[in-house]
C-alpha cells in the first residue's frame, strides 16, 4: 500500500475544514495555526516517537494495515498495547488510539470512549493550599462557583479533588500543582459529557468560572 496514505488524507481533510495552509510539519508538531481547530494528534511526532519507538506516520500505516477502521476503540487500544508490551489503558496506548481515530474520522477532538471531555487550567498567584481550600471548602467555592453542582467523591490535600457534576452523569477532576515562586496551578477536566455541543458549552463555562477563581484568590480574599 502507499505509505503514509492515512496521514496524507488527514492533511487534506484538515486543510478543507480550516481553510489554513496545512503542512505535514504542522500536524506532526501537534499544533494549530491561531484560531484553527484543535489539533487531532494528542502529542507531537517527536514525543510519541520517544514514548513508543514509532512516529505518527508509522503508527497510522500499521493501524491501517491491521484494519483498525473496522474495530471499536477497546480493540484498537488492546492491539496497540500488545505492540508496546503495556496495558491498554496506559497513556501511550490511548494516545495512539485516539489520534488514529481522529485522523480516520472515527472520533472527533474532545471525544473519548466514555463521552466527551474538556480541560481548562489556570495559574494563580496564591499558594497551593489556598487554591485547594477554594476548591474543596463549600463556602469558599460558592464565591466563585455560585451555580455549580459539585458533589465531592474524593479529595487529597493539596493535590486533587474529584466530583460528580449535577445529576452524576458527568464528572469533574481537578489536579493541583505548587510552583516554586509561590504560585500554583489548577488543571480541571470535565468528562463523560454527552456530545460536542455540550462539551463546548461546558468549556466556555469553566473558562469563565476558573477565571473567577483566579480573580478571587489574587484579589487578596482570605480563607477565614
Amino acid at each position: 500500500m502507499t505509505r503514509h496514505k492515512s496521514f496524507k488524507r488527514l492533511v487534506r481533510t484538515r486543510m478543507g475544514k480550516t481553510g489554513e495552509s496545512y503542512t505535514r510539519a504542522i500536524l506532526l508538531a501537534a499544533t494549530e495555526p491561531d484560531g484553527a481547530q484543535p489539533p487531532p494528534l494528542v502529542a507531537s511526532d517527536e514525543r510519541i516517537r520517544q514514548r513508543t519507538g514509532r512516529g505518527w506516520e508509522e503508527w497510522f500505516d500499521l493501524l491501517d494495515e491491521h484494519g483498525a477502521t473496522e474495530l471499536p476503540h477497546r480493540e484498537i487500544a488492546r492491539w496497540v498495547a500488545e505492540q508496546l508490551g503495556i496495558g491498554p489503558l496506559v497513556w501511550e496506548a490511548q494516545a495512539v488510539t485516539m489520534s488514529y481515530e481522529r485522523a480516520r474520522g472515527l472520533r472527533v477532538v474532545s471525544q473519548h470512549a466514555d463521552g466527551f471531555a474538556v480541560t481548562v487550567s489556570r495559574t494563580v498567584a496564591a499558594p497551593v493550599d489556598r487554591l485547594y481550600d477554594a476548591l474543596v471548602d463549600e463556602t469558599l467555592r460558592r464565591r466563585w462557583l455560585p451555580d455549580g453542582e459539585l458533589r465531592e467523591r474524593k479529595a487529597t490535600r493539596p493535590r486533587s479533588a474529584h466530583y460528580d457534576w449535577a445529576d452524576g452523569t458527568s464528572r469533574v477532576h481537578v489536579v493541583l500543582d505548587a510552583k516554586a515562586d509561590g504560585r500554583s496551578t489548577a488543571a480541571l477536566r470535565h468528562e463523560r459529557l454527552a456530545d460536542a455541543a455540550e462539551a463546548e458549552r461546558i468549556k466556555t463555562y469553566w473558562r469563565d468560572r476558573m477565571g473567577a477563581l483566579k480573580t478571587q484568590l489574587e484579589g487578596g480574599e482570605t480563607n477565614a
